[in-house]
């Protein structure tokens, strides 16, 4: 850690907490049986005595995301558009609605965090008639926000309780404005975290906000070069044990979509190696390819029921795969990127504490030959110290240090992107990706 050796960075983990100094960096594994804070300071209560409450930075990703449920009028810009503001903001969707055939969708079983509803440009109206307040009466949701067309708005407030308006993310040129959602999708993430009993106890031993784990990975992408041989355009695979976060670059997408950022990200909440070990095996197990691929690693299926280094291993090799998959014209279920074009892939999180680099190329150099019939070989860069978090964390840490700096003795108190106010209980517009 190179900017302000005198702060400690924690990162909480749905499986590992980490904490870095200005000496090192040190992970452990949670105790489940213990809050999160009795556990960290059991295990780096000296370390974290250390220091003042306010240079203690701690983020997380424990909640482990939330879930959409998308309702538009097209694939081609409503559902595409929304789809893209949600993943770019760590959210996860269970579902996408053609508004035309919402009758003939079922209803999901589970809760669903936010219900998202787009379609239209503004000088258009009267395109959702009741069809959509029947169909979310019968939807177990904690939040309904509409980014369509701004003539509807007024009707659909009337009609939809504790539905929250937002101006349209498609303009009149059909391009995406995505401020405003990915602003308002970002907050409830962050509520989220904040929610989380045993994240509320963290602020015990912090003076600072909260922040969300893979927004401090972002943070790091655009200065990533100078700390690894990463050439453009590149993907990094954070592989945990809840979720795997993908972070690619722009110039990777398939899909001609105008934002701002050079980044985006997607999160796959069902493809961790440890809480949720079974949805991966299940994932697996319904891909036609993986079966090879554990004849390719010399295992086979009984490797499922075993709970050893080795199992934790061939899972973590799994996962790439799969994430590789879903991101490939052969599962085209989220982002396609085109992955021929990919010149570098980058691996950070507990993956590295796992597979080498040669495990890693293996498994890589599978799916390029079986599922997309190439031998391109884009660079392996594998994030073994937890570098990339670290500079994404002081990064935002110095940027903060600066903005108090800016506004000291002019009475205004300012929120950073993407954090929870721990003391106002209120939740700041964010614009973190």
């Amino acid at each position: 850690m190179t900017a302000n050796d005198n702060r400690l960075l924690i990162d909480i983990g749905s499986t590992y907490f980490k904490v870095s100094s200005k000496d090192h960096i040190e992970q452990h594994f949670r105790d489940f049986n213990k809050r999160i804070l009795d556990d960290l300071m059991q295990k780096c209560g000296k370390t974290v005595q250390a220091f003042a409450p306010e240079n203690i930075h701690i983020c997380s990703s424990a909640n482990g995301g939330l879930s959409s449920l998308i309702i538009g009028l097209t694939h081609s810009y409503s559902l595409k558009y929304a789809t893209n503001i949600a993943y770019n903001a760590g959210i996860n969707i269970i579902d996408s609605i053609i508004f035309q055939d919402i009758e003939d969708y079922s209803i999901p079983s589970d809760l669903v965090d936010v219900v998202i509803v787009v379609g239209g440009i503004d000088s258009n109206g009267n395109l959702f008639d009741t069809r959509l307040d029947t169909y979310l009466s019968k939807v177990n949701y904690s939040n309904v926000v509409y980014v369509g067309n701004a003539t509807d708005a007024q009707a659909l407030s009337a009609r939809i309780e504790r539905l929250t308006v937002l101006p349209n993310i498609i303009d009149n040129r059909l391009h995406i404005v995505e401020e405003h959602l990915k602003d308002y999708l970002t907050n409830l993430y962050q509520q989220d975290i904040e929610g989380k009993e045993d994240i509320k106890h963290l602020y015990d031993i912090t003076g600072n906000q909260i922040y969300s784990t893979p927004y401090i990975v972002s943070q790091s992408l655009p200065s990533i070069h100078g700390k690894f041989s990463v050439t453009d355009p590149f993907i990094l695979l954070d592989i945990g044990g809840a979720t795997t976060d993908v972070h690619y670059s722009k110039d990777l997408i398939s899909d001609n979509i105008v934002t701002e950022q050079g980044h985006d990200r997607i999160v796959f909440k069902k493809l961790g190696v440890y809480k949720s070990r079974q949805s991966l095996i299940f994932t697996a197990e319904n891909n036609e390819y993986a079966y090879e691929l554990l004849m390719h690693l010399k295992v086979t299926e009984n490797i499922y029921n075993e709970h050893s280094e080795k199992a934790t291993k061939i899972l973590m090799q799994l996962a790439i795969f799969l994430v590789l998959c879903k991101m490939s014209h052969y599962r085209p279920m989220y982002v396609t990127l085109r992955l021929l074009t990919m010149n570098s892939i980058v691996f950070t999180g507990g993956i590295t504490k796992v597979l080498t680099e040669d495990d890693i190329k293996d498994v890589v150099a599978f799916f390029y030959r079986k599922i997309l019939n190439s031998d391109h070989k884009p660079a392996t860069v594998l994030d073994t110290n937890y570098d990339i978090w670290t500079l994404g964390a002081a990064t935002l840490v110095s940027q903060a240090s600066h903005a108090a700096v800016d506004h000291a003795g002019s009475g205004v108190t300012t929120n950073s992107p993407g954090a929870v106010n721990s003391h106002s209980g209120a939740q700041e517009q964010s614009t973190c990706p």
